[in-house]
């Protein structure tokens, strides 16, 4: 028997997301619009709802659908905002990014990554979106500042040169401390070098690329 997408699409929003405290319309209407099993890969497709992190290759993770409902709802995004997105993984959360947000730039250090979520997103009809192949903690300078920065991979501490590319009044999702038990934190620029921070919920993810705690020798 065919699996009915729509279905389990309504279903992940009603019996998962909403459930975690993801209330805002404007994101549960997105989650309900944007179809996720066209940007897992085909042998996920029929777990593309479940409350897993799927995985994508090279170590990374495709977040669980909750996670990505409280990354939306967390950063209120709104129609003139210019969003980065550090971590393109399979492109779903781009495209959300997109249908909420004015202009989304999202990079990743993985050519094939990039290459596929482009061709995905263009499947779907995002047209606000650009990607650009880049490694973020290193490699990487923005050539402006924005409204929201959403990070996708954990990191031990928050680098200082993110936080500089946030706009005053802008928003940080970011995951940050030692796995298993990182912090999911909004961080908002308050102007004037000041940052507020939340702390939102507990969870684990994979590291960005040179983001890792520095491994300690034990004898």
């Amino acid at each position: 028997m065919a699996m009915n997408f729509e279905q389990a699409r309504q279903n992940m929003v009603e019996n998962q997301v909403r459930p975690w405290e993801v209330l805002e319309y404007s994101v549960l209407d997105t989650l309900k619009a944007i179809r996720r099993e066209d940007f897992v890969a085909s042998a996920h497709r029929n777990v593309a709802f479940a409350d897993l992190n799927l995985p994508l290759g090279h170590d990374e993770v495709m977040m669980k659908p909750v996670i990505e409902g409280r990354v939306l709802q967390a950063v209120a995004l709104n129609k003139t905002d210019e969003v980065l997105e550090i971590g393109t993984g399979s492109g779903y959360l781009t495209a959300c990014l997109a249908n909420l947000a004015g202009k989304v730039h999202s990079i990743d250090m993985h050519a094939d990554f990039v290459d596929a979520a482009r061709q995905r997103l263009a499947a779907a009809g995002v047209a606000n979106a650009t990607l650009e192949v880049a490694e973020a903690v290193n490699g990487y300078t923005p050539a402006g500042v924005f409204d929201v920065v959403v990070v996708t991979g954990a990191v031990h501490a928050v680098p200082e040169k993110f936080v500089r590319w946030l706009k005053p009044g802008g928003r940080m999702f970011v995951v940050r401390g030692d796995s298993p038990a990182q912090t999911a934190v909004l961080l908002t620029h308050e102007g004037e070098g000041r940052y507020r921070e939340e702390s939102l919920f507990e969870t684990d993810l994979p590291y960005l690329a040179h983001a890792a705690p520095v491994k300690r020798f034990v004898l």
